[in-house]
């Protein structure tokens, strides 16, 4: 299961999406397309919004950008529900004739869909488009497998600390500097408001955890030659985990009620006034402004271990990528060009608020709309991907790290026995995919 940036999907959907998209890859043994037609219908199936109006507003000048170049060729963008994307998409790998052109996929998938011989080696031509030189290094990273580029980076996304300034004015704290004061000042919040968790935090909430391990010197695995290797029970990635499992407990955020909590329901008590701080995304930004605490919260950079340091935060987000099917791959090249260009980029993050894989579009951004800086900050900082390997679907469909979370918080399992039985679940999926 591909984790978005702006998306938080229940755990049970998420196991059975991820399975379907995972255990039950597509037979791809011949996928190539047999001519290049220039005329015709392009067919695009992109990712239906909760909100689609402004996005398909932003899409139909993209398209339109395009076809006053391609008078003769139609496009057909039909707008499918992300938590049966599995399912479409094995079927159009399977199936050339009724497979679309162009797809919009979650970052974390492009391994997978490379392996399953879904997805078309673009890198020559993206290497030519001009508008990249200034597209981030993470954002290139997501399309990227094997040093070949298999897509166009189409919004990026990151976490950073949400923190009630009303709270924090009548207790007289300041935003903290280092995980430890974040640690500390969570704890302040707790005991003095016991209606509220200091840092609302989720034995579930992956993406919230990792930023932890990676600011202690951890990482989620390590390259040796061809493949990947697990390096989750590393002592600094062990070090990094306990620094996040010790804010499970009564003085801050108790491990019986957020041990099963995921990044949606961590968003949720924050915004209904219950938390004094939270780790949440720049996508999550409209539902906090919607909703009780408006008016009454900021947002920082989430602190690293030192002071002055930013944890790396994941790096999520979508692409546009050309199936390896297609017969119109030169048509489906100038419309990916149009559909992630600079121009496309600023009007969804208007539209929809995602963040633009091109630096200089986000800084343009953040002067517009002062929100985004924090999250700016945290990209320019040095943002994080997962390995870029078709066994992390397995992984993240499996719930492995999840699973290794709440074994740590609830006391089931120490944390080098859980980082252990999760070491060995990741070196099966990597070596399985390998």
């Amino acid at each position: 299961m591909n984790v978005f940036a702006r998306i938080a999907t229940p755990i049970a959907v998420l196991a059975a999406v991820g399975l379907t998209a995972t255990a039950c890859a597509p037979s791809t043994s011949d996928n190539d397309a047999k001519k290049d037609d220039k005329s015709g219908t392009l067919r695009v199936w992109l990712f239906q919004e909760v909100n689609n109006e402004p996005k398909q507003k932003v899409v139909d000048q993209a398209v339109a950008d395009f076809r006053a170049g391609h008078k003769d060729v139609k496009v057909d963008v039909t707008y499918i529900p992300i938590d049966t994307r599995a399912q479409k998409f094995k079927a159009a790998f399977n199936d050339p004739k009724s497979a679309p052109g162009l797809i919009e996929y979650g970052n974390t998938d492009t391994a997978g869909y490379v392996r399953d011989g879904g997805l078309a080696d673009i890198s020559k031509e993206f290497a030519g488009w001009p508008q990249n030189k200034d597209t981030d290094p993470t954002a290139k990273e997501s399309v990227t497998v094997a040093g070949k580029t298999y897509g166009s980076p189409l919004f990026v996304g990151v976490r950073a600390l949400y923190y009630r300034t009303d709270v924090f004015k009548d207790l007289g704290l300041k935003p903290p500097t280092t995980q430890q004061e974040l640690i500390s000042t969570a704890k302040k919040v707790r005991a003095e408001r016991s209606d509220l968790y200091g840092l609302v935090v989720g034995g579930a909430y992956t993406y919230g955890a990792l930023p932890f391990v990676w600011s202690n010197g951890g990482e989620l695995a390590t390259k040796e030659g061809g493949s990947y290797r697990s390096a989750i029970d590393s002592e600094q990635a062990r070090g990094g985990i306990d620094v996040y499992a010790s804010l499970f407990g009564d003085d801050n955020c108790p491990a019986r009620k957020c041990a099963q909590m995921g990044g949606n329901d961590t968003i949720e008590a924050f915004a209904s006034g219950k938390a004094g701080m939270a780790i949440g995304g720049d996508f999550n930004h409209q539902a906090v402004e919607s909703s009780k605490v408006k008016g009454k919260y900021a947002v920082v950079p989430l602190p690293g271990k030192k002071a002055g340091e930013i944890a790396p935060a994941f790096a999520g987000g979508n692409n546009i990528g050309l199936l390896k099917s297609s017969s119109h791959r030169t048509l489906g090249l100038d419309l990916m060009q149009s559909l992630t260009s600079k121009k496309t980029q600023n009007s969804l993050f208007d539209a929809m608020g995602f963040l633009p894989t091109y630096t200089d579009v986000r800084e343009e951004a953040a002067a517009r709309r002062p929100f985004v800086a924090p999250f700016v900050r945290t990209l320019d900082a040095g943002a994080k991907f997962v390995p870029a390997s078709p066994g992390w679907a397995s992984i993240d469909a499996g719930l492995v790290l999840p699973t290794m979370f709440q074994q740590i918080v609830s006391g089931r399992k120490d944390t080098d026995a859980a980082a252990g039985e999760a070491s060995q679940k990741m070196n099966d999926a990597f070596a399985e995919a390998s």
